[in-house]
């Protein structure tokens, strides 16, 4: 997950305490192995080294990339996971460097999802073409770690956190909410907001960690897959609540990649939102 991943169990025995950590832990590591781009064992390195050839994926794959399909349509082509081959040309390291447009443009000939043809179960793209399910892998991975949990222990009260995208299923004792801090921008460590988390997810999309500062300017590592360059206007930091943390990951995403438009798109979808500029 490149991230710290952690299990917040309110009260437990310790025996059960330990197996649901285990099989946190254990869920977090599976979905790293079968999703990582950086593998050449998994699914993802069998469809990315396919060279034109169709390849039939199981059905956990399927979703994703059903999910994906529906993600680059409502954000109107911006989310494309073909576009992860831009980070050949793009290091949000907190450096200074920023590629050329014909770098860039390049790349971009690799980039589409109209390069893929994509008919469950089968998926078949186009020489050079690669996918990448880092953009939404994350959240998908607390929900799955969640559903487990209350596979294990039914009602208990825990909070799953990969990397500060959070989901929990119930509330604590005395029906009290999880409290969770939306880290300040400017200021690691530090909190804007408490938000109080009776159920479901929370998760934030931002530059804090990965980013190019280039002659005074800040470049975010979220880049619109139309053009290979960083969303321009938008947020440095924008949080959601929403009722799964897949559902709190999109939000995040779709405002990200409208730019200066970030707020007025959330305030019009009506979700519970925190953002930061």
């Amino acid at each position: 997950m490149s991230c710290p991943c952690e299990v917040l169990i309110e009260q437990a025995p310790a025996t059960l305490a330990e197996q649901v950590t285990r099989a946190v832990a254990q869920c977090a590591w599976r979905i790293e192995e079968k999703f990582s781009r950086y593998r050449d064992d998994n699914i993802v390195a069998r469809i990315n080294t396919s060279e034109g050839n169709a390849i039939v994926v199981d059905e956990e794959t399927a979703n994703l990339l059903d999910f994906a399909t529906a993600l680059h349509r409502l954000s109107e082509g911006r989310f494309d996971i073909t576009s992860g081959v831009l980070r050949r040309v793009w290091t949000f390291d907190g450096g200074s460097r920023v590629p050329s447009q014909s770098a860039i443009d390049a790349i971009l000939n690799l980039v589409g999802w109209h390069k893929v043809e994509w008919c469950k179960p089968t998926i078949k793209l186009q020489p050079g073409v690669q996918i990448d399910f880092g953009g939404i892998g994350k959240e998908y991975a607390v929900d799955s770690a969640c559903a487990i949990v209350e596979s294990i222990a039914p009602g208990l009260s825990c909070l799953v956190n990969f990397g500060g995208d959070v989901a929990v299923r119930h509330l604590r004792r005395d029906s009290r909410p999880w409290r969770v801090g939306v880290e300040r921008v400017d200021q690691k460590g530090m909190a804007t907001d408490m938000v109080n988390l009776l159920r479901g997810g929370l998760a934030t999309s931002g530059d804090s960690h990965r980013f190019v500062m280039h002659d005074g300017r800040r470049y975010s590592h979220i880049l619109d897959a139309s053009t290979g360059w960083p969303v321009a206007g938008a947020p440095r930091s924008v949080t959601v609540a929403a009722d799964t943390c897949t559902q709190a990951g999109t939000w995040t995403t779709l405002a990200m990649l409208r730019g200066a438009q970030a707020e007025q798109f959330l305030l019009s979808s009506g979700v519970r939102h925190w953002i930061q500029h």
